[in-house]
């Protein structure tokens, strides 16, 4: 314990009896560090302000954008469209923006055909078949779970699907106003489908009023789009509608027969005008020629008749003389291409006819032949 206590009576040793070492002077090398640091930091802030002017161009150079000539474009500032009416929607040529997420540019179809199909009221089928052009084969009922239709006005059933193209002509209707504008013209095209059909028979559908149920169509989605308000215009809609395919052969005999009614009642109706026709021709020959013959009689009679009118001053002056030159003149016309003799006894100065006899001979005989 008393150890613990004791003073340390050793000699010292050689350095603590010399006292303490002196240093090296730091000054210049520290300043050497000092200086290549500094200048490592300054060229690294030039090469991070460089590379964030290069960031910053980029990011304001990416706000441009183009529009082309088949297209306009919207921009969104904050979900919000800039400026108000016609000026939100930019025309084509070359734009900008600030970058997303500030600004966002809405591209939109303006003067391409836009296309949708329907096939709600059609059979099932993939697109695998599709491709091939081929199709699987009927059922022998109809599967309302897998199979579309649409219902007629006669209680039939049919197949029925259309592709519809429109353009849009109201831009800022078409891309503002709706979040997804052709899901509305899908559902339009849809109940079109199911809305011509019921107005049409079976017969009307498939076969002799194809053109109309077809344009009742395109008019029955161009109204309900127009009642939305989406801002487009029904370009074409193509159709194809067929009856349910396991009774095919049905209505194909059906039609086969509904073609030879009207080929016959076509034959028909081209021998009754044929016939009608010749009968209407001859008819209006024969009434063409009873009123030819009777303006020409009716010509003659009041050709005569002013004939009398004019001669008979002359009858009233001097009978005996009208009735002499009558004479001639009728004698005159009589006798003017007879090749025979002519003689003419003018009656005698007491008014009576006189006589004239010519003795003729005997044409002499002819000798008869000697036997």
């Amino acid at each position: 314990m008393n150890d613990s206590h004791d003073h340390d009576h050793s000699p010292p040793r050689r350095d603590q009896a010399k006292g303490p070492i002196a240093s090296p002077s730091p000054g210049p090398v520290e300043d050497a560090g000092a200086a290549a640091l500094s200048e490592a930091l300054r060229s690294s802030f030039v090469i991070v302000k460089i590379i964030m002017a290069i960031l910053v161009v980029v990011f304001f150079a990416s706000g441009f954008f183009t529009v082309s000539s088949h297209e306009r474009a919207i921009i969104l500032r904050f979900g919000r469209p800039l400026g108000a009416g016609d000026q939100q929607l930019l025309g084509p040529g070359a734009h900008w923006k600030f970058p997303y997420p500030i600004d966002e540019a809405v591209r939109i179809p303006y003067s391409e055909f836009q296309t949708v199909r329907s096939t709600t009221g059609w059979y099932a089928t993939t697109p695998e078949l599709e491709v091939s052009n081929s199709e699987a084969p009927p059922g022998s009922t109809l599967n309302p779970a897998a199979d579309g239709y649409t219902l007629t006005a006669d209680g039939n059933i049919i197949h029925v699907r259309a592709t519809l193209r429109y353009r849009i002509n109201k831009p800022l209707n078409y891309a503002l106003d709706f979040v997804n504008a052709p899901a509305l013209v899908q559902n339009a095209l849809n109940n079109a489908l199911f809305h011509a059909s019921s107005r049409f028979t079976v017969d009307q559908a498939l076969t002799s009023e194809k053109l109309r149920f077809k344009e009742k169509i395109s008019a029955r989605v161009q109204q309900s789009v127009d009642q939305q308000g989406l801002g487009i215009t029904v370009e074409q809609v193509e159709l194809n509608a067929i009856a349910p395919r396991y009774v095919t052969p049905a209505f194909e005999a059906v039609l086969a027969a509904d073609v030879e009614r009207r080929q016959t009642n076509e034959m028909a109706q081209a021998y009754a005008n044929r016939i009608l026709n010749t009968a209407q021709g001859e008819s209006n020959a024969v009434i063409n020629t009873g009123l030819s013959d009777r303006a020409r009689l009716v010509e003659a009679v009041a050709a005569e008749a002013k004939y009398f009118t004019n001669q008979l001053p002359y009858y009233r002056a001097n009978r005996q003389l009208f009735a002499s030159r009558l004479r001639t003149e009728t004698l005159h016309r009589v006798l003017t291409n007879s090749t025979i003799e002519k003689i003419y006894l003018p009656p005698g100065k007491d008014g009576k006819a006189r006589e004239l006899r010519l003795q003729l001979s005997r044409e002499p005989q002819k000798p008869s032949a000697k036997p």
